[in-house]
């Protein structure tokens, strides 16, 4: 065996895999499954599973649980493609690779707890769990391991959306979070997202308390909590429920739109949490809707779809087919956890466009700015204390529309967690301004709405909108992840609101490009599975600090900002911690952005590019020639990442 290992391997898989391997109280059928990769000689196999151990990345940690190769004590007496326990290795999500993420998790809490003169309290966790493989047995897990480290334990009954994760956090007081999801990833992945007493996912220096403390769990101690034990745990009812849906509903900024301007709307959940979720709050509002029923149950295979990614145009075939059937006016689907959200509306030939998550965002944006103005929710003529927050990644034509309406924009890393962290800044500003000028601590989430964003308006700023083009949006301030709940029911007032102009939505994104421009957009994303191919990955990134492109096509580069070496600051002077993460600008305005995904094994290129328009009869041909550019800028962009992925210092 060792032999082997020290001849086949890559030596960090080998160095894992000891580590494992020897372990004193290690699982029979984990050890068993090991030796059975060995005796069968299965080098790559060996490598994919054990070349890493996993972080926490702007996700969280997600991975495989079922292997390329299952072994036959890892699939048991199972007679489905779901095996009885999930693939061990270091660089999956498995039994281990779980209970040790939440070894960490409680030993952070209860240090942060000590370190805030809280050690009275005991560190309590909420867990919630999506429709995945190994995802209840996971959200079991974590709940059995926190009680038995001596934390209080809450735990869903059946699946739930992420964002109610997010809001249960809040909701229940709780110092901690677990989402047990990998959200739109494959059939055979799962992942372990933690958020922190705010109802936000983790950033520093929270997740690096968290990793630090992760990789100190010793593999023994992980063993210890193999067994379940979920004797005196709590168990939430459908009452939070309705606390969650109340606070979605909250979004809504004109009922009367919907009640006098009837859409009729197809739902699909793709298989997830949706039915659980959005599904009862459009019954609520009485927005007439028909649901995908084919997808309408909650399959961990997503049997109907290549990718239950909404992003993917294929997840909205059925749908499409169904709202042309039900002669529908928007078609709406959501991803297996509940927090992205794809839309395709129906245009004047009564044909079906799908918008980007970068339209939606603009979109949303835009309409919810001049309504709160219209409602003298906030100044008329804007006011620096109210923001939208997105992503550096996702549409500058969103910042325009910011700039002209007078408010902030705020450019954030990529993942919601960033955007949630904002949301807390300006939290506690508005805390500490106003326990400085009365003497009066206030309840933040108890406060009622209207008075709490007069009071972030005075002493702090209000957030309105926060959106990533990755097909997430939020609006509510007692959620803080990306929410699709609530964003179809921002849609769907949206879609009313066009119908009331006597318009679609396709004729509101062209009437928003008339009055901002044209903004051209695409994603390139380049798959490098495995060991291999994270080396790859690294490759690219490293080139680009090091050799950063001097021409792409026949355009010369003009700027290349890097954020892992440049000092960036957002809108309200806040620093940009480092990344591996390139801003690139060509002479011809084009601009790209690369990067690493966070979840899933794959490099990632964003394109944009800006054409002014005088009228909707320019609109066509600035989209064709934008496209043209873009693509031909992609081409040249795949070509040279798999150069760079050789890349040597």
């Amino acid at each position: 065996m060792e032999r082997f290992l020290r001849n086949n391997v890559l030596a960090t898989a080998a160095e894992n895999w000891t580590r494992i391997y020897d372990c004193d109280n290690l699982p029979i059928w984990a050890r068993q499954s090991m030796d059975e990769l060995v005796s069968l000689q299965l080098a790559d196999e060996i490598n994919n599973r054990f070349f890493r151990t996993l972080e926490f990345g702007t996700g969280g940690m997600r991975s495989r649980t079922i292997a390329d190769v299952v072994t036959g004590p890892e699939r048991g007496n199972s007679k489905t493609n779901k095996p009885d326990f999930a693939a061990v290795g270091t660089a999956y999500l498995n039994d281990f690779n779980i209970i040790g993420a939440t070894i960490a998790l409680f030993k952070y809490c209860s240090k942060f707890l000590k370190n805030n003169n809280r050690a009275y309290e005991l560190p309590s966790v909420v867990i919630a769990y999506d429709v995945r493989h190994f995802s209840k047995h996971f959200g079991e897990l974590v709940a059995s391991t926190w009680q038995k480290l001596g934390g209080y334990a809450i735990l869903y009954a059946s699946p739930r959306p992420t964002p109610q994760l997010s809001f249960s956090v809040r909701h229940l007081n709780c110092t901690a979070g677990i989402m047990i999801t990998a959200s739109h990833n494959p059939w055979h992945d799962n992942g372990f997202k933690a958020y922190f007493s705010d109802g936000a996912q983790m950033v520093d220096p929270h997740a690096s308390g968290v990793i630090s403390e992760f990789n100190d769990v010793a593999m023994n101690d992980i063993c210890r909590f193999c067994e379940k034990d979920l004797l005196g745990i709590a168990i939430l009812d459908s009452t939070i429920d309705e606390c969650y849906q109340s606070a979605v509903r909250e979004t809504i900024l004109r009922e009367d739109l919907l009640k006098n301007n009837a859409i009729d709307v197809v739902f699909s959940p793709l298989h997830g949490t949706g039915g659980v979720a959005t599904i009862p709050l459009l019954k609520v509002n009485k927005i007439s809707h028909s649901v995908v029923d084919e997808q309408n149950d909650q399959d961990p295979n997503f049997s109907t779809v290549k990718s239950p990614n909404p992003e993917s145009k294929e997840a909205l075939d059925v749908s499409i087919a169904l709202a042309k059937r039900k002669n529908a006016d928007l078609v709406l689907a959501t991803d297996p956890d509940g927090d992205r959200l794809a839309i395709a509306a129906k245009n004047n030939t009564d044909e079906f466009e799908i918008f980007t998550g970068n339209v939606t965002g603009a979109l949303l944006a835009e309409y919810r700015i001049s309504q709160l103005k219209l409602l003298r929710k906030i100044p008329a003529k804007g006011s620096k204390n109210v923001a939208i927050i997105k992503t550096f990644v996702t549409t500058p034509l969103i910042d325009k529309i910011a700039n002209l309406h007078g408010i902030k924009c705020i450019n954030t890393l990529t993942g919601f967690k960033w955007i949630g962290e904002k949301i807390f800044d300006y939290e506690n500003s508005m805390l500490k301004q106003e326990y400085e000028l009365t003497g009066i601590s206030i309840n933040y989430d108890k406060t009622l709405t209207e008075k709490r964003n007069d009071l972030l308006q005075k002493n702090s700023t209000l957030f309105i909108f926060g959106c990533e083009e990755s097909y997430g949006c939020l609006s509510a301030n007692n959620v803080r992840d990306k929410d699709a709940n609530s964003a179809c029911l921002m849609a769907c007032e949206l879609a009313a609101y066009a119908k009331s102009l006597g318009k679609t939505l396709t004729d509101l994104r062209d009437d928003m490009y008339v009055k901002y421009g044209y903004f051209g957009e695409s994603v390139l994303n380049i798959y490098y599975e495995g060991a291999d191919g994270a080396q790859k990955i690294k490759n690219i990134l490293v080139s680009y600090q090091k050799n950063p492109p001097k021409l792409i096509n026949d355009s010369r580069v003009t700027e290349v900002i890097d954020f892992a070496k440049q000092t960036i600051r957002d809108a309200d002077g806040k620093l940009i911690l480092p990344q591996q993460f390139f801003f690139v600008t060509l002479e011809n305005g084009v601009k790209f952005a690369v990067r690493a995904s966070g979840t899933e094994p794959k490099i990632k290129f964003y394109l944009f590019a800006e054409t002014k328009i005088d009228d909707k009869f320019q609109l066509s041909q600035a989209k064709e020639m934008t496209s043209l550019l873009l693509e031909r800028i992609k081409r040249f962009l795949k070509m040279d990442a798999d150069k760079r992925t050789n890349f040597t210092t």
